[in-house]
């Protein structure tokens, strides 16, 4: 266990209250087992997914600024367990540290819109952090190894980054943004094989999936095809909505690539907690849309 104990200003986001519910029960039931404090931002907006700045720069900054200012108020760090929202959040927050020293009167502009709302104005005194990050850099692996009391030896498995995780910021201390390696030392970690191939660090089509849906899943389909090529057991991804393309609309995929895929997806959540002896039921897993039976079958669960 780590000295202290780990404590965060939780925000789930939209994706894994609704569509990917499994999500947010799974990275409950995994903080609880690690012994790490949520404080759920229950009164957090959306952060627009990269849409806001479409229309508006200042609104996207402006929303996501009132996110961190919530957090800060917890004078805690914002976690978030979704990819797209670690790269609008952490890219509005870096843009406002930047402007705090470039542009203040920018940042007295959004404040002045947070006051008009009652809301607590934007410090830049905390930081935006992905779960994977919170698990690799502040929990650590030695102190995870020693909560794994179900090796997952022999399953192989294929990350799948996509990329507002990696690529949405200017930079990231936890991790390469090109060749990054922290699912992967996650996976050996719980006694699981990481399994490499192209697509990895790829967009998953998702955000182009409402208006060219055909080329979005052709992106999809190339990808679980070159993991299932590799020897993948199973994908698994820090990102929901990169989920929905993968796993939810797998059997749209299979259609259009005219092929039958079959690969399960996991949460990065999920696969964690199988590994510290939660039960497939308690995390969702019966809720997939492409069986994780199989998966569960290869380690003695189903």
């Amino acid at each position: 266990m780590p000295s202290q104990t780990l404590k965060y200003a939780y925000f789930p986001g939209c994706v894994a209250q609704g569509a990917c519910r499994e999500l947010y029960q799974s990275t409950a039931v995994l903080t609880q087992a690690l012994g790490i404090e949520l404080v759920e931002l229950k009164k957090a907006a959306c952060c627009g997914s990269g849409t806001y700045k479409e229309d508006s720069k200042l609104l996207e900054d402006t929303v996501n600024a009132r996110n961190i200012a919530l957090a800060e108020e917890l004078n805690l760090p914002l976690l978030t367990h979704c990819s797209t929202c670690q790269g609008v959040i952490g890219q509005v927050d870096e843009r406002l540290k930047d402007a705090q020293q470039t542009n203040p009167v920018y940042i007295d502009q959004i404040n002045e819109l947070l006051t008009q709302q009652g809301c607590l104005p934007y410090r830049g005194s905390t930081e935006v952090k992905h779960l994977l990050w919170a698990l690799v850099t502040d929990y650590g692996m030695e102190a995870l190894q020693e909560r794994v009391s179900r090796q997952l030896s022999g399953l192989k498995c294929a990350a799948f980054y996509g990329c507002y995780l990696l690529r949405a910021q200017k930079s990231i201390p936890f991790d390469d943004r090109f060749h990054p390696e922290s699912m992967e030392t996650v996976f050996r970690t719980i006694g699981a094989t990481p399994i490499y191939y192209r697509g990895r660090t790829q967009c998953c089509g998702w955000p182009i999936s409402s208006y060219a849906t055909e080329q979005s899943f052709h992106m999809a389909g190339k990808h679980l095809e070159e993991a299932i090529a590799a020897g993948a057991d199973c994908m698994v991804t820090p990102c929901p909505l990169c989920h929905l393309n993968l796993d939810s609309r797998q059997p749209e995929v299979e259609r259009v690539i005219g092929r039958k895929l079959g690969l399960p997806v996991l949460h990065l959540p999920q696969l964690v907690a199988l590994a510290v002896g939660i039960s497939p039921k308690q995390l969702g897993l019966d809720r997939h849309i492409i069986s994780t039976r199989p998966l569960l079958a290869k380690l003695g669960l189903a």
